[in-house]
């Protein structure tokens, strides 16, 4: 095993060792752990990606795979592996605490707080260009979401147009993400891995950016019918955009966070959806996540009263089905309990002294 500078695969720490295994076979992700003992913990899993990889070898080329072959899917969406190696950020683009290590270190020193912060006039200002640049960014991304792109060609896009913003990728690298952005198709809930797999006619996909310019960070996501998607497909991301839509409408000074989640699930359930209960909303600003948590869900105990200067996000995430979650063994991609489909909308909010400014607004429509 040799060093490296990712996160363990096992426990999120720093790691000091990788595979030496996944470095024949070119696996980039899950390869790195922080100490033997964690290897050895890990190895009657880890050796699962071994026996795929090593399968998928052919002429000394390794062909794509799966890499948990006897993992329970909930549905027909399947990792698609190796990932590619992780895109570089230019030494001038300025970095986030997590860039080296993957550890938010000024986010985890306030946890366990529930003060929200109050922007200044200057940071406010500051969050309207991060919050722009994040919005041309995922209007890059959002081109290349089409019938027979991979989802690493989206990542592909939208880390070029950061880097050509001179803002760095937010996902990259926090808590050890290994790519740029998020992409969640059909039954993936959120927080999905760009790979090797190729959009099909009939898929949703969802299309999360954030990025961090001058300190600050902006943070939106889109979901896209792509092609003959079927009707219920359809009523299903039109009604996870107005879940959305409703909530911002009733963000102004005064009014508990608490009630967007009383919102959002009756605007779902009229048409018979559900509402993801495990991700919620956030704080955002010099934090990529912060107070306030702001939950979708109905009857939930939320803190805060919003208050002029507060960034947040409001993010549903609506399913066809169940609203319980289960996450694939990459300890990232959360899916749906029953395997069927889930969308997502997400904007960046400013509270002002009358209601609100949506930060991340599309305003070229």
């Amino acid at each position: 095993m040799t060093s490296d500078s990712k996160v363990c695969t096992a426990c999120g720490s720093p790691s000091k060792l990788r595979c030496p295994t996944c470095m024949k076979l070119n696996i980039v992700d899950g390869s790195h752990f922080c100490s033997q003992d964690c290897f050895k913990a890990s190895w009657g899993t880890h050796k699962a990606i071994h026996q795929t990889a090593a399968a998928a070898v052919s002429n000394g080329t390794v062909n794509v795979f799966n890499p948990w072959p006897s993992f329970r899917y909930t549905g027909k969406m399947r990792p698609v592996y190796p990932l590619s190696p992780t895109r570089s950020v230019p030494d001038n683009i300025p970095k986030p605490d997590y860039a080296a290590d993957g550890k938010p270190w000024s986010e985890l020193a306030l946890k366990g707080s529930t003060q929200i912060e109050v922007l200044t006039p200057d940071e406010i200002e500051k969050m309207r260009v991060a919050c722009r640049i994040s919005r041309e960014v995922l209007n890059e991304g959002r081109k290349a979401v089409k019938v027979g792109a991979t989802t690493d060609e989206i990542d592909r896009v939208v880390h070029e147009a950061c880097i050509e913003r001179g803002a760095y990728p937010s996902p990259l690298n926090y808590y050890g993400f290994p790519k740029s952005c998020c992409t969640s198709v059909n039954e993936v809930i959120c927080h999905g891995i760009p790979d090797r797999y190729e959009i099909q006619d009939g898929d949703i996909v969802n299309l999360d950016v954030s990025c961090m310019y001058d300190g600050f960070h902006g943070d939106l996501n889109e979901t896209y019918c792509v092609g003959n998607v079927d009707d219920r497909g359809r009523q299903l991301v039109a009604n996870t955009r107005a879940c959305l839509d409703k909530a911002i409408a009733a963000v102004k000074p005064g009014v508990l966070y608490r009630d967007m989640g009383n919102i959002i699930q009756k605007v779902a359930q009229a048409e018979g959806f559900s509402v993801v209960r495990a991700y919620c909303g956030h704080g955002i600003h010099r934090y990529f996540h912060t107070t306030p948590n702001v939950p979708h869900y109905a009857k939930n105990k939320a803190v805060g009263v919003m208050k002029p200067g507060h960034t947040f996000t409001i993010e549903p995430m609506i399913s066809e089905g169940t609203w319980h979650d289960e996450q694939w063994p990459d300890s990232w991609t959360a899916v749906t309990k029953d395997g069927k489909r889930s969308a997502q909308f997400e904007e960046t909010l400013l509270v002002t002294e009358t209601g609100c400014e949506l930060l991340t607004g599309d305003f070229t429509k």
